[in-house]
């Protein structure tokens, strides 16, 4: 192959390799709505539970993430697991700790993390109806969040993939 050849094949690479990354960054957007509304979802279980079923902090939790399942189903029963496991521990401790747990490529920014880690400030101590406005308080700003998502998830994904798009092309230009 010669020089041309390779140089072509390289520009190829680049032009391909940052398309890749900007639809990696569009489908990260989509699953961060995903990771979101599936926690909108376990939220209500657990609200169901606390209020409703009238049952303790860590029988709710057990049940909350056997029901909703995936990896924040399983966060739900390390820390309902942590709970009977170590008495005297608080639970906001506890719900930090397994918070910080999560894997780095679980879809959920920095943000998001501080305010799930805020919900659990006020849960465990409080009596029904304070733990009640806590998981409603914290739907709220969880609506808020899935609704900027929501908005932007079609704008954002066009914005990330014609980026990486015209990113490869200004690349292997400027590698001419």
């Amino acid at each position: 192959m010669d020089n041309t050849g390779i140089r072509i094949l390289g520009a190829v690479l680049v032009v391909i390799s940052c398309s890749g990354m900007g639809f990696f960054m569009a489908g990260q957007w989509g699953e961060r709505l995903k990771t979101m509304e599936h926690l909108r979802k376990m939220i209500f279980l657990l609200k169901g539970e606390i209020v409703y079923a009238r049952s303790a902090l860590p029988e709710s939790f057990d049940r909350t993430g056997k029901k909703g399942g995936g990896e924040i189903g399983d966060l739900f029963i390390r820390v309902a697991e942590r709970m009977e496991g170590q008495r005297g521990e608080p639970f906001y401790d506890i719900w930090q700790e397994e918070i910080d747990k999560l894997p780095k490529a679980f879809c959920l920014s920095k943000e998001d993390r501080q305010s799930l880690k805020g919900l659990g400030e006020h849960l465990g101590y409080l009596d029904l109806e304070m733990q009640e406005r806590t998981i409603l308080l914290y739907l709220e700003q969880l609506d808020l969040s899935i609704g900027y998502l929501r908005e932007h998830k079609q704008e954002r994904s066009r914005l990330y993939t014609s980026l990486g798009i015209m990113g490869g092309i200004f690349i292997t230009i400027m590698m001419y």
